[in-house]
């Protein structure tokens, strides 16, 4: 039996070249095998756990299977969610579109809000802690996101203001709103995904040919059934492109990510 802090340097020392910060990757999976804190981890380094379930995650991550999987969990705007293979991980940039959305809201009252790609959930439930006056209808194809989604509302309490639906985009559905939110797929058909996203659901990252396809049927949608706001995550090479395609709404701006690149827009309909 190996002590904490002799699994951690074999688990850390595994796991270089396959993650960038493999001692953080290390003290994550041991957190998630032994149940401590990575706290405990270091403080508690001569305590002994069972080997096996650390060994075994060192193991996935090392066929570079995404750690969000792994250990079932993923940090969202400073809380953690509920993560499982089959629905997309959520990235830190989408923050931003949260972000976005509030302000957009910030003068409605309970403003009913409409996110199209439910995915974990992360964004309708953000969306109902910050707004507790909002309501919210979330809708996915994937059905194993659905149920995700509903556990990670039923772990912060806000389901009585979401109802998730399985349904493309937002059919079936005739739910006025103030404003639609999307964090869509939008890679496109052709891009070579890296050994790590190969692991998540295809549909929920290829936008079609060009990866703009879904973006546009949205904005369309929000056009035709005149829901004042949008806001939606897009590609960093995207712009230009939908730019164009929002010409007919009274104003459209993009905003930028922690890199700087085009990350997401901004749109006022009517």
């Amino acid at each position: 039996m190996k002590s904490l802090s002799e699994l951690l340097l074999v688990g850390t020392d595994s796991l270089r070249g396959v993650a960038d910060r493999a001692r953080f990757e290390a003290e994550i999976l041991l957190s998630s095998a032994s149940g401590m804190s990575r706290t405990e981890i270091i403080t508690k380094g001569e305590a002994e756990i069972d080997e096996k379930k650390f060994y075994e995650m060192i193991e996935r991550r090392r066929k570079y299977e995404p750690i969000e999987y792994i250990t079932g969990k993923v940090s969202f705007y400073s809380r953690e969610f509920l993560c499982s293979k089959g629905v997309l991980i959520p990235r830190t940039e989408t923050e931003l579109l949260i972000d976005h959305v509030l302000r957009l809201i910030k003068s409605i009252k309970n403003p009913r809000i409409i996110e199209i790609g439910s995915g974990s959930g992360v964004i309708a439930v953000m969306l109902a802690i910050l707004r507790p006056d909002a309501r919210i209808l979330s809708t996915d194809i994937n059905e194993k996101a659905i149920v995700l989604a509903r556990r990670n509302a039923e772990r912060f309490c806000v389901s009585d203001q979401i109802e998730f639906v399985c349904t493309p985009f937002i059919d079936g559905v005739d739910t006025e709103c103030d404003i639609i939110v999307s964090n869509p797929p939008y890679i496109a058909d052709d891009y070579p995904l890296n050994r790590t996203l190969l692991f998540e659901p295809r549909e929920a990252l290829i936008g079609g040919e060009k990866g703009t396809e879904i973006l546009r049927e949205i904005i369309t949608i929000a056009q035709d059934r005149k829901i004042p706001f949008l806001a939606c995550e897009c590609g960093y090479d995207q712009e230009e492109s939908l730019t164009e395609e929002l010409k007919g709404c009274r104003y459209a701006e993009f905003y930028r990510d922690y890199a700087n690149l085009t990350r997401g827009f901004t749109a006022q309909t009517i």
